[in-house]
């Protein structure tokens, strides 16, 4: 049984934590020089459901936690990207939301589109990681330094893909993308020990 808060010393608050996630060392090394990560939508971002109204009209449900991830990823020094082959209002009030600059919808030759960021970028194929859950996503996934699909993506993309995640696309995947990418680049824990002194009250 756990000792009731009042006996605990006031001093003792906040506790300290230590990060409990851990990945395997060849996908830390394969991850630690990546500077920009790109993320597919529909399968990772959220279920890979589509709903349609009546009127046409597309509504998505994305996760919270891969929000502050990306966020987090952002403030690392990593820079996310979206490329997408939906068009639809939701996903651009999405990245405006998360204030993902470099957002492409619509977009039906991902490996142009991944080639047009990294120009933009000023970056190499070895400088990129991609998380993706079905075929379109292979091109981008077989060039770049650390390829991640969820796990409930095409088998021919998890077999392509250097890390599977342990949850779906829109519970979390993306998240566990995320905090890959910052245990990678040593930020991990300096982030999490943050998060106990402010929030930075922005929406995820």
């Amino acid at each position: 049984m756990s000792a009731p808060a009042s006996s605990l010393s006031a001093t003792s608050w906040p506790r300290p934590i230590s990060p409990v996630l851990s990945f395997a060392p060849e996908l830390l090394l394969a991850a630690q020089g990546v500077r920009a990560a790109i993320f597919d939508v529909d399968g990772c971002l959220t279920d890979g459901r589509i709903y349609i109204g009546e009127h046409g009209e597309s509504v998505k449900a994305f996760s919270t936690l891969d929000g502050h991830g990306i966020k987090l990823l952002a403030r690392a020094g990593i820079e996310p990207v979206v490329i997408t082959g939906r068009d639809t209002p939701a996903v651009r009030r999405r990245c405006a939301d998360l204030g993902i600059v470099h957002a492409f919808h619509g977009i039906h030759d991902k490996l142009a589109a991944a080639e047009r960021v990294l120009a933009l970028l000023g970056l190499g194929w070895h400088e990129l990681a991609v998380i993706g859950d079905d075929w379109p996503d292979l091109p981008l996934m077989v060039r770049c330094a650390l390829a991640c699909a969820p796990a409930q993506a095409h088998a021919e993309v998890r077999a392509a893909a250097h890390h599977v995640t342990a949850v779906p696309g829109g519970q979390g995947a993306a998240r566990e993308f995320c905090d890959l990418l910052l245990c990678a680049s040593g930020q991990y824990a300096a982030m999490l020990a943050g998060h106990l002194a402010t929030l930075d009250g922005t929406p995820t």
